[in-house]
């Protein structure tokens, strides 16, 4: 018995149909230690994790806690003994409280219910680890972002032993990912074990002890902090180095395709969600907004597209004020949305590639053979989009539900892109992806860029950002802090505009 390590995963094997998810893996977690855990999407990371918070029952090994084999029969189990996970899928409930839902299942909690104390708890727990959140607010008026933090906060809340995340930096700040990143070696000094799944390589090199690397299942190599390498890991993971900047063939063209002129809306509340809104995006040109989740980032998506009414302002494409229009309408100007949900508001889950692909497409003449669609011509076309953005279907006709996260966006942004649009606005267009996947949706967002699309990209990932922005406007509480050329910006200054600091000057 080996009383350093909290946990061990010994000879791991796990089978789906078809698939082997796990195959002889190997993982431990130390007293003290952050154990960071990469892969590709399908490596088989998630299935692991899954393993040991006790969703899932390995065919083959053994898991030891504190050295004494257990065997889990529900999470519950795994959390009783000490093992939380933040899913990449949330386990929320809509229709309830963030608190409701941080206490779900607790049994800590007594039965008759003091949810003001409960609320007030959880917002010092909130405020001390940087994941600012609203204990009273219902999950359903939650952006995806958000619904993260509320899981991150439910661990936290429960004072797990082992504590896995997923993505966990993925909607904060660099000033709040640091002070996180405080907070996590503080538990880990405490005596707890933490595991860190992210694809974003220099939080390893950041907080990591040790990395263990995942393939197809196997497990590649576990390196401890001294052997920890950027490029090395990438190397590990996909094969090959990965581009930090984009190159740009063209500078921007001078035309204004979007405009924003002192903007305002009401988010879901009914409260202020946008106020006096104004930026420009020219032709050729990736305009990148900035901003912790819940800022504004879905009212200004969707205040742009027609799903949310402008309260004052004016917005023009292509020099059309377009307040008023439908998003049907808006689709014939050429603007196409790429949501930051995938499968609840771009695609249709129960549908096959077929219906998603020309959901936009069906309407026009040369799909139709009278008042029916031809099938034969969406077929062709499907089967060629398919293969040109290399979306990896088992069939045509089976539901989009089954494929990839990876797969899910290029299979939207095909059917986008295919549109031949002015301006594209893409929302968190590589959350949840790993580094493969997000270098091919980087690329096809470049290659529309050199055409001359207008792009309007949404995200909480500063990386990203600055490696695909021409300009970044920083989204505030609803307020553009600043605006800033990606060749003078500075992380800490865009970190510091995204909590509201003030100074940098628009251009």
């Amino acid at each position: 018995m080996n009383d350093t390590y909290l946990v061990e995963l010994k000879n791991i094997i796990k089978r789906f149909p078809g698939v082997i998810a796990n195959d002889n893996v190997d993982f431990n977690v130390k007293k003290g230690e952050i154990h960071a855990l990469l892969g590709e999407n399908g490596s088989g990371k998630s299935t692991l994790m899954s393993v040991l918070s006790g969703l899932y029952r390995p065919d083959e090994g053994e898991i030891l806690i504190n050295g004494t084999r257990t065997v889990f029969k529900s999470p519950r189990q795994a959390i009783n003994a000490g093992i939380g996970m933040v899913h990449q899928h949330f386990k929320l409930i809509d229709s309830f409280s963030v608190a409701e839902n941080v206490i779900l299942g607790d049994e800590r909690i007594p039965k008759m219910l003091n949810m003001k104390e409960i609320e007030k708890n959880l917002a010092q727990l909130t405020l001390r680890y940087g994941l600012h959140i609203n204990p009273a607010s219902m999950v359903w008026q939650l952006s995806v972002g958000e619904k993260q933090r509320v899981e991150i906060v439910k661990m936290l809340y429960r004072g797990s032993q082992v504590l896995i995340l997923d993505e966990p930096t993925a909607v904060l700040t660099p000033q709040e990912t640091d002070e996180l990143f405080r907070n996590l070696k503080e538990m880990a000094k405490s005596g707890r074990g933490i595991v860190v799944i992210t694809h974003k390589l220099h939080e390893v090199e950041q907080i990591a002890d040790r990395v263990t690397v995942l393939r197809k299942g196997k497990s590649l190599a576990t390196l401890e902090r001294e052997r920890i390498n950027r490029q090395d890991l990438a190397r590990l993971m996909v094969g090959q180095d990965i581009t930090t900047q984009c190159k740009r063939n063209t500078p921007p063209g001078a035309g204004k395709v979007l405009e924003l002129n002192n903007v305002s809306c009401l988010n879901d509340l009914g409260l202020s969600g946008l106020k006096d809104i104004t930026f420009e995006v020219h032709s050729g040109e990736i305009f990148g907004i900035a901003g912790v989740a819940g800022n504004g980032q879905r009212e200004l998506a969707e205040v742009i597209y027609g799903l949310r009414k402008v309260s004052s302002g004016s917005i023009l494409v292509n020099g059309t004020d377009i307040r008023g229009f439908t998003p049907r309408q808006l689709i014939d100007c050429g603007v196409a949305l790429v949501p930051e949900d995938r499968l609840g508001t771009g695609l249709i889950p129960n549908l096959g590639t077929i219906d998603n692909l020309i959901l936009k497409d069906y309407r026009k003449h040369d799909m139709n053979r009278g008042p029916f669609i031809n099938w034969h011509k969406a077929n062709k076309k499907v089967s060629s989009l398919v293969g040109s953005y290399e979306v990896k279907v088992s069939s045509l006709e089976a539901p989009v539900k089954l494929l990839s996260g990876g797969n899910l966006q290029r299979l939207l942004l095909a059917r986008e892109i295919s549109a031949e649009p002015q301006l594209l606005i893409a929302v968190y267009p590589v959350r949840g992806l790993d580094i493969k996947a997000t270098e091919a949706i980087h690329e096809l967002l470049m290659a529309q860029r050199e055409k001359g699309t207008a792009i309007l990209l949404i995200s909480e990932d500063l990386d990203e950002i600055c490696k695909l922005s021409d300009r970044i406007g920083v989204l505030s509480n609803g307020s553009i802090a600043g605006i800033i050329s990606s060749d003078q910006a500075d992380i800490n200054e865009i970190g510091l505009l995204m909590m509201g600091e003030t100074g940098a000057e628009a251009i």
